[in-house]
């Protein structure tokens, strides 16, 4: 009886030796990633900053994910994202796994911007999520998501295009002139007519407010 017991503890030790190993190698303990959030909101509606870093950080606990750093930026649309570049530098040294946001519009100044990031942070192999879009881009379906913001972005781009090509024919209809305007050469005759009058190079560029070396180059 003793030895049939004996023989049934070793069969499950067996047992639970071969289900910790996969494929004939020992089974490596889950890797917790380490996330970063980003919070972001415009200088006239602060209140939802903490909004977005509790919704986050009570997503990254499900997920299982350590807070490798929590980063918050206050500040108009139009402004440079000053501490989502410190968050960036972080990427590049391999610093962080997952970045967390809250919304895309949060992340991005525009659509090119946006994807231009999120490329960049893909190419680093560091993931990307935004809670209120659902996107995940570690999972398949979160990259054929960005593959659609690659096409708003190039449709971006050439609204863009067609608005400069649109401004600059009007100008062209309406008699303006393109290009640098020509304050140096349009003040030739009176350059000439002050050195003659033995005024300075240095002093003709003052009362006529041009450069010193258009100056010289028209007096050449």
């Amino acid at each position: 009886m003793r030895k049939r017991h004996s023989e049934m503890a070793a069969n499950q030790a067996s047992e639970k030796a071969k289900s910790r190993r996969v494929f004939g190698q020992a089974r490596k303990p889950a890797r917790m990633f380490r996330a970063a959030l980003y919070s972001r909101v415009s200088t006239n509606d602060q209140h939802t900053l903490s909004m977005q870093n509790r919704n986050m950080r009570e997503y990254a606990a499900r997920r299982g994910w350590s807070i490798a750093m929590q980063v918050r930026e206050v500040g108009s649309g139009a402004a440079q994202r000053e501490a989502r570049e410190i968050l960036l530098d972080a990427a590049r040294r391999r610093e962080i796994d997952i970045v967390v946001v809250w919304r895309l519009d949060r992340w991005g100044r525009s659509v090119t911007d946006l994807l231009a990031t999120l490329q960049e942070l893909e190419h680093l192999g560091v993931g990307f999520v935004s809670l209120t879009e659902a996107l995940d881009l570690t999972t398949p379906s979160g990259r054929a998501m960005a593959g659609l913001l690659a096409v708003f972005a190039e449709f971006e781009r050439e609204i863009l295009r067609e608005r400069v090509r649109a401004g600059l024919a009007d100008a062209k209809r309406n008699g303006q002139r393109l290009g640098r305007p020509m304050t140096a050469g349009l003040q030739a005759d009176k350059v000439r007519k002050l050195h003659r009058a033995g005024v300075s190079k240095a002093e003709i560029a003052r009362r006529l407010r041009i450069g010193r070396t258009s100056v010289r180059r028209i007096l050449a």
